[in-house]
């Protein structure tokens, strides 16, 4: 038996979605356990999910669904990195690559930037970047601004383009251009 593919009519019929919230509110009641007016949706792993017509769904696909009329080919990436956050201008499509990319820094950086940390030994700003599983030394700098500018020259050259909102070297970058 084949799926049925759900569309934005079908979910427009069953969902109401608020794009400046993220929620989805039930328009029908599709199950016994769902009244009209509830709140749609469960936590799994940070994610809301949805189950509509027999299926679940993230219900971040659903909103772009819901809002462009599509599931998206690509990723769904929540811009704020939180998970739950499903309004329409925190999601965007990217590819795998740049969703694995926006993610925090690790607990013990101290710099601020992904890549760029204080290496003691030399006394001075080490600049790295993963590259297919292997981390790739950029250089070691003085001066902290020229290890976030070879990170960010990195990320550049990896053509990580459509990524730059989300890279903390890159909002380093532009936060200091304006001084």
């Amino acid at each position: 038996m084949s799926k049925k593919k759900l569309t934005q009519k079908r979910l427009k019929e069953a969902l109401h979605y608020d794009s400046d919230t993220g929620v989805f509110v039930w328009i029908v009641a599709l199950a016994r356990r769902i009244k009209t007016g509830d709140v749609a949706g469960f936590p799994d792993c940070g994610y809301i999910k949805i189950g509509i017509d027999g299926e679940e769904y993230k219900a971040h696909r659903l909103a772009w669904l819901y809002v462009y009329g599509y599931f998206p080919e690509n990723e769904i990436d929540h811009k704020d990195r939180i998970r739950c956050h499903n309004w329409i201008k925190n999601l965007r499509e990217v590819s795998h690559k740049c969703n694995i990319r926006n993610t925090g820094n690790h607990k013990d950086n101290k710099s601020g930037v992904k890549g760029v940390c204080w290496a003691k030994h030399a006394k001075k700003w080490l600049a790295t970047i993963g590259v297919d599983n292997k981390l790739k030394h950029l250089g070691i700098y003085k001066n902290f601004d020229n290890a976030v500018c070879a990170r960010l020259a990195a990320e550049q050259c990896l053509d990580w383009s459509g990524c730059d909102s989300s890279s903390p070297a890159f909002k380093y970058v532009q936060s200091a251009r304006r001084y």
